[in-house]
């Protein structure tokens, strides 16, 4: 008889009800594909809503990762390059 070689590789899936937040062996990924981090899920999905039914181990209700990703972060980048492009109009005249 023919011994078959086996492997111990499993792969879990996790999918959040309410933001459809996915995890793949524990591992976040965002919707893109890109590998995530649940603190800045945390901040920029889920304290949004708060769902009691939130997945995230992560999420904990009223906290900020200060050092993660925040809207806060990403509106004053858009700031920065607002301010940017209107100084480059201005040397353009």
């Amino acid at each position: 008889m023919d011994s078959k070689e086996t492997s111990d590789l499993s792969v879990s899936r996790k999918e959040c009800s309410k933001c459809g937040a996915v995890w793949i062996n524990d591992q976040h990924y965002w919707s893109t594909g890109a590998r995530g981090d649940e603190e800045s899920l945390s901040n920029l999905v889920c304290g949004l809503k708060d769902f009691q039914e939130c997945i995230n181990p992560k999420h904990k209700t009223g906290h900020i990762y200060g050092d993660k990703d925040t809207w806060a972060k990403r509106a004053g980048v858009a700031r920065l390059l607002e301010k940017e492009i209107q100084d480059a109009e201005r040397t353009d005249d």
